[in-house]
């Protein structure tokens, strides 16, 4: 018996990741073969059931709507509890989400940017691919490192994390995780050919070709303005014509059109504080101590050349569940990737589900947090206020408490946090 009407394409990668786990747990969906996606989906009728208008979207026999694909994936998996897709007990269940969110908020925007970037879907340029590259290449030391010890994210057994990442990999084996990427990281290529060549899942994930090579971004060629010819003067019969002078080469850079516009932070006076010898600090040692990287921080910083913002999401009442509002600071951060060199970040949601906050500091090049921040376009969601921590007080106080994770804020402890370094 029918479950439910699952509307997708079944080329999308999103789709076929809530078509595996339905798979897995032995739940069954129709999918409308007469649906014309960037049609039907704009149409009444379908938004007067799934608001956003996107796919994949779900509509269960008993008239339940849902969409986005993990919230669906998610909904699915609980349809079968003895699969174990959701864990066993509530640790495994938290770990499962834990990696589901790690996908969505660290790898799955910054290889979409990666693949448009190449693509040409967005304007490019080479230190913004750089920044994007850099960043995948931590989530996949992330990923790699984890599965170097065991077969599946989490347990002995397939969960919705396993599906997760595999299909957030699809479309990186076939366009940039190449010959040497699947070299250097061979855990997270041993993990994804054991997920799409499950039996139940094969015909879903079907023959992925993989890359030899990672594609690169080719500049389109650049039209020659046509000179109009002149007509040519007669000339004796025994002179030979001049051969034509030869083309001058195209230029392959595209930033030679375009001067591309200096960061006025590259601007500022030299700062004695080097920020990414600080990133090593806090992530190689302990945060509090004699031996920290606070002791580090305190030591070595240059008010004249950097500033130390509190920064707090201005929409707390909005807030649910923890991991929710952890993926609130995951896709801020991401969005503020082109400013990484610039930046440092430790923010946290404070409290429960239903009852949080997210609060924390940011370390800034220069006096003046705007120009760092306004490269994503929800920074305005959030308040900024300067902090001086080098006096013993309540700003010293909760600067340290950001930095070492264990901040409480109105009897509302840390529940969980992200670092952008």
């Amino acid at each position: 018996m029918s479950f439910g009407t699952l509307y997708t394409t079944t080329q999308y990668t999103v789709g076929q990741r809530v078509l595996a786990v339905a798979a897995l747990a032995g739940v069954k969906l129709d999918i409308p073969t007469d649906y014309k996606h960037h049609e039907d989906n704009l149409k009444e009728p379908f938004l007067a059931k799934f608001a956003s208008g996107k796919i994949p979207a779900l509509e269960t026999k008993d008239g339940f709507t849902l969409f986005e694909s993990t919230a669906i994936a998610r909904y699915i998996a609980k349809q079968a509890p003895n699969a174990n897709l959701v864990g066993s007990t509530n640790e495994e269940a938290a770990i499962i989400d834990q990696w589901v969110s790690f996908v969505d908020c660290e790898l799955i925007p910054v290889s979409s940017n990666v693949h448009a970037l190449l693509g040409g879907r967005l304007p490019y340029t080479k230190p913004l691919e750089t920044a994007f590259q850099e960043k995948r290449e931590r989530a996949y030391a992330t990923l790699n490192n984890h599965l170097s010890t065991r077969t599946f994210f989490v347990g002995e057994r397939i969960t919705l994390a396993d599906v997760h990442v595999a299909s957030a990999f699809i479309s990186a084996f076939k366009y940039t995780f190449d010959v040497q990427k699947r070299k250097q990281y061979p855990h997270i290529t041993r993990h994804f050919e054991t997920i799409i060549n499950q039996p139940k899942l094969k015909p879903i994930f079907g023959d992925i070709p993989y890359c030899e090579k990672a594609i690169v971004f080719t500049p389109p060629a650049k039209k020659k303005e046509e000179k109009p010819k002149e007509a040519a003067a007669p000339k004796p019969k025994a002179e030979k014509p001049k051969a034509p002078e030869p083309e001058e080469e195209e230029e392959d850079d595209l930033l030679k059109e375009e001067p591309k516009a200096k960061n006025p932070l590259d601007s500022l006076p030299k700062s004695s504080f080097n920020l990414e010898d600080f990133k090593r600090a806090y992530s190689n040692m302990d945060t509090r101590g004699d031996s920290g990287s606070l002791k580090w921080f305190y030591e070595k910083f240059d008010k004249e050349g950097f500033s130390i913002w509190r920064v707090d999401f201005k929409y707390n009442d909005e807030l649910a569940q923890v991991f929710m509002s952890s993926n609130q600071i995951g896709g801020f951060f991401n969005r503020l990737e082109a400013s990484r060199k610039y930046l440092f970040g430790s923010v946290g949601v404070l409290g429960e589900a239903n009852n949080n906050v997210i609060t924390g500091v940011l370390i800034c090049r220069g006096d003046d947090i705007k120009p760092v921040v306004s490269v994503a376009p929800d920074w305005e969601s959030y308040s900024y206020e300067s902090l001086n921590p080098f006096t013993e007080g309540p700003q010293k106080e909760f600067f340290e408490g950001a930095m070492a994770w264990d901040l409480e804020l109105n009897g509302k402890k840390w529940a969980d946090g992200k670092n952008f370094k």
